[in-house]
């Protein structure tokens, strides 16, 4: 079991997020957060990306922001309301919001 994480927001969150650590760290990219699977910066993906976790976006986050699940970076899994209550349920017994 692991430390699941609610990444929520575009900006102001990296010096928190950096300082995380876990055996097992699963990331949720959700609300603005879903900015992080889609967007790049002078060419390069999101900072957020490269830490050694599991990330996942909500598909529902993602379209209602106009993104397709062809835009988000190959590292992230894209998941609707229901995997993740089981993700919850199943693989982190610890979360957190950001």
């Amino acid at each position: 079991m692991g430390l699941g994480v609610f990444y929520n927001d575009l900006r102001g969150l990296e010096g928190f997020y950096q300082r995380l650590t876990a055996k097992e760290l699963g990331v949720f990219l959700v609300s603005n957060g879903v900015y992080h699977a889609v967007l790049k910066e002078n060419g390069k993906p999101s900072p957020v990306l490269e830490k050694n976790a599991t990330f996942y976006v909500l598909k529902e986050d993602l379209q209602t922001r106009g993104f397709n699940e062809g835009e988000v970076d190959r590292r992230v899994k894209v998941i609707t309301y229901d995997d993740l209550v089981d993700l919850i349920m199943d693989k982190y017994e610890k979360l957190a919001w950001l």
